[in-house]
């Protein structure tokens, strides 16, 4: 699939053998329920598959699912909730057509008590919060906003921050666009300036804080921008010695074009779409870079989804 896409995009790359994570370390999940059911969608269908077993999430995910079953029972359809499984507990988001009222608030503390949760928000409303739900980018400790986007496996995660991490080498100057929770803009900045570029606020917020409270980075800078709208420019990104990209499924065709015309040496490219990474990839090549090896990482188990890492460098980076 993703020689395919590269080809249809008229990019020749070398793609390296996967790396493939274990079984059960999925670490979150949306899961629907109804009717005493909880699971996800048949393939192309609305009707929800009962989890009995599942060889993708981690244990504790697993046996969460199994509890929430019949805890969650009373909540009306369509509901859904979404579980990240933490440092510090489970975090919980709950979607319901129901409002949330003292009784349904006292009725989820009641249902959830007893289980590893450390917070539990419903329609975005904090229902209970026994400790802040963080995770680790890089060592660095991460309070989670509500739902917040994370690398769906550790391991997947920190095969993609290695793989960053080498690429951006030395640089000492690094701008991290699309940079979400921090998952590569607080290891880089162990031994680089940062500039972590993110139009979800709360995960901006989130990152900066982390940066703050850790003892012995590198400074790290944050901007709320849209990069789909307003790329950074070529001027903007004339102080960097390299720049990390991390875009959503839809790649990051506008600012793959201003890259293609700026001199930054060195571009960390992390995708989960080959199509995307693919139309952006010849864009680089085109402002004249070359493209390093390709690394996909599945982490995406018995599915057609895989992450992706590669590096552009200009002559002479």
């Amino acid at each position: 699939m993703m020689q395919n896409a590269l080809m249809k995009a008229g990019v020749t790359a070398e793609v390296l053998a996967p790396v493939i994570v274990s079984p059960r370390s999925r670490r979150r999940a949306v899961f629907k329920l109804a009717k005493g059911a909880i699971g996800f969608h048949a393939a192309r269908s609305h009707s929800i598959v009962d989890m009995r077993e599942c060889l993708v999430l981690t244990s504790g995910l697993f046996e969460l699912a199994q509890q929430l079953r019949t805890r969650l029972a009373f909540l009306k359809e369509p509901a859904e909730v979404h579980v990240t499984e933490t440092l510090t507990g489970f975090d919980l988001a709950v979607r319901s057509p129901q409002k949330l009222s003292p009784a349904l608030n006292a009725l989820m503390a009641e249902a959830l008590a007893g289980l590893d949760i450390a917070r539990a928000v419903f329609n975005n409303a904090l229902v209970l919060e026994s400790a802040p739900p963080q995770v680790e980018e890089g060592g660095v400790r991460v309070t989670l906003p509500p739902q917040a986007f994370l690398q769906s496996t550790r391991e997947g995660e920190a095969a993609l921050q290695e793989r960053v991490l080498g690429i951006v080498g030395k640089a000492k100057t690094v701008c991290d666009l699309f940079a979400g929770l921090g998952t590569f803009a607080l290891p880089l900045a162990k031994k680089a300036r940062v500039h972590a570029v993110e139009q979800d606020a709360p995960a901006l917020a989130a990152l900066a804080t982390a940066a703050r409270g850790e003892k012995g980075l590198k400074p790290v800078t944050t901007e709320q921008r849209d990069l789909f709208k307003l790329p950074l420019t070529p001027v903007e990104l004339a102080p960097y010695n390299a720049v990390v990209l991390d875009p959503p499924r839809a790649g990051a065709e506008a600012q793959a074009r201003a890259l293609a015309r700026s001199k930054v040496p060195i571009i960390a490219y992390v995708s989960c779409d080959a199509a995307t990474f693919a139309r952006d990839a010849a864009l680089l090549l085109a402002g004249g870079y070359r493209l390093g090896p390709v690394s996909p990482i599945d982490q995406f188990l018995w599915s057609s989804h895989i992450e992706l890492v590669a590096g552009f460098k200009r002559a002479g980076a």
